[in-house]
């Protein structure tokens, strides 16, 4: 596993025409470096202090984000458009 990364940022809709879809938080722009670059990996980490896994995606015009299940943001006692705080480690 690689070293984590922790920030904060807020819970979005990966596409806001579906409203049932899947959840996305974006991760900062100067920690993606760090992290290994723009691609994708099998990440673990914590929502809130809640464990979860997923994996990150690339975003258009060179963004990066990690996606979240909703079994994860009910853990995280977490919703759409809330700030939360993210810690996350590359699993491979």
């Amino acid at each position: 596993m690689s070293e984590p990364i922790s920030f904060r940022g807020r819970v979005r809709r990966w596409r806001d025409d579906l409203p049932g879809g899947l959840a996305v938080v974006d991760i900062p722009a100067e920690l993606i470096q760090a992290f290994g670059g723009r691609r994708q990996f099998r990440v673990r980490g914590t929502i809130n202090g809640a464990d979860f896994s997923g994996s990150t995606m690339l975003v258009a015009r060179g963004g990066f984000c990690v996606g979240v299940s909703r079994a994860a943001l009910k853990a995280a006692a977490a919703a759409i458009d809330q700030e939360v705080d993210v810690s996350l480690a590359r699993s491979d």
